[in-house]
């Protein structure tokens, strides 16, 4: 079961779509909200792993939503509006549907969703001493996944730097985490990843929050809510 959040303004939208939702056992509809601020609050109390979230709605909009979490979960755009596609895609949603909701086009997008979510469940982390390959327009690297000490989301591609070098990959940085091995990979914020064994400092900040400089010199923010995890991830 694939554990889903609904969020749109429009109360009789989320009824269609709970509607339609129900011909497809695999997803299991745990809450659902008419606001963003509300919608916000029950993605971090019930960790979903999939929304089906609307743009536009009164006060924070969808992608207001997504700047706030620390670690989204998949993403299905539904939206009455086309012009927000390719934003949709920079923050890597998995599928962006225009109202009204077609049957064989909401078809389409859960059928991605189940073959991405119940395949990556399938798969184990790989071993920090294993390599990944990496083909980055005409180049190509075998990354040794020790090597890597910071990963950034850039549209559809993570960014990722190793040694001296930069490469970037197509794939989602939520992808990445599940990939990566958990003990050494921290997620800083929704679009950072970083290796904690190349962390030089771990700096005090205001509101309880912390600053992490890495080996390179690269410093990262943490919110509060993240600074809570990384300090029970490293027991401090």
């Amino acid at each position: 079961m694939i554990k889903t959040i609904l969020i749109d303004d429009e109360p009789l939208a989320i009824a269609e779509l709970q509607s339609m939702l129900s011909a497809y056992p695999e997803i299991d509809i745990i809450s659902v909200s008419n606001d963003a601020q509300d919608g916000i609050q029950k993605i971090q109390q019930d960790n979903p792993q999939l929304l089906f979230l609307d743009i536009n709605m009164p006060g924070k909009n969808g992608f207001d939503l997504l700047s706030e979490l620390s670690s989204a979960p998949e993403v299905i755009f539904v939206t009455a509006y086309d012009q927000f596609a390719i934003k949709a895609f920079e923050v890597n949603a998995l599928d962006y549907i225009l109202k009204p909701v077609n049957p064989e086009r909401l078809k389409e997008a859960v059928t991605k969703v189940i073959r991405k979510l119940t395949h990556s469940e399938g798969e184990k982390a790989l071993d920090i001493n294993k390599r990944i390959f990496i083909k980055d327009g005409e180049q190509c690297f075998f990354v040794p996944i020790h090597q890597i000490f910071y990963l950034e989301s850039v549209g559809n591609y993570v960014r990722l730097h190793f040694r001296d070098k930069k490469a970037m990959l197509h794939r989602s940085l939520n992808y990445l985490e599940e990939k990566l091995p958990g003990e050494h990979f921290f997620r800083t914020s929704r679009q950072e990843m970083i290796n904690v064994n190349f962390i030089k400092n771990i700096i005090p900040y205001f509101s309880n929050t912390l600053q992490v400089e890495m080996e390179t010199g690269i410093k990262i923010d943490l919110s509060q809510r993240q600074s809570v995890k990384f300090k029970e991830k490293m027991g401090i």
